[in-house]
């Protein structure tokens, strides 16, 4: 059966600050750890892409059937913008979205993290 309610998913977006400039240099160790907690949260892939810019930083979005995941990286301001939507269709995924959140300023070992939530 269809759901005919729409329920606002949850839209995070954060700037994380680190001092450890290495994680944000190495993209694939990143993709890799976030591909992984995608599985664990029982999310479902459909496609990542990452791209390094020249100088060290990385940029990335992973497509998911709830919406996705984008994240860029600053090392030179020892930072990453991070940007996770996740619908709520067929289930309320709002505490995963936030445990993405928290994952993404564990791994990057944040000294400092500013976050908006917005129910859209």
């Amino acid at each position: 059966m269809m759901n005919t309610v729409y329920n606002k998913g949850l839209h995070i977006l954060a700037t994380i600050h680190t001092s450890n400039i290495a994680l944000l240099q190495n993209g694939e160790v990143f993709l890799t750890e976030l591909n992984n907690k995608i599985t664990v949260l029982d999310l479902h892939n459909l496609h990542g892409h990452l791209h390094h810019f020249d100088g060290g930083g990385y940029t990335g979005i992973v497509c998911l059937t709830e919406s996705h995941i984008a994240f860029h990286t600053w090392p030179e301001f020892q930072l990453l913008t991070l940007d996770i939507y996740l619908s709520n269709f067929m289930r309320d995924n709002s505490e995963k979205a936030r445990t993405l959140a928290d994952f993404c300023a564990n791994f990057f070992e944040a000294n400092k993290v500013d976050l908006q939530e917005v129910f859209r």
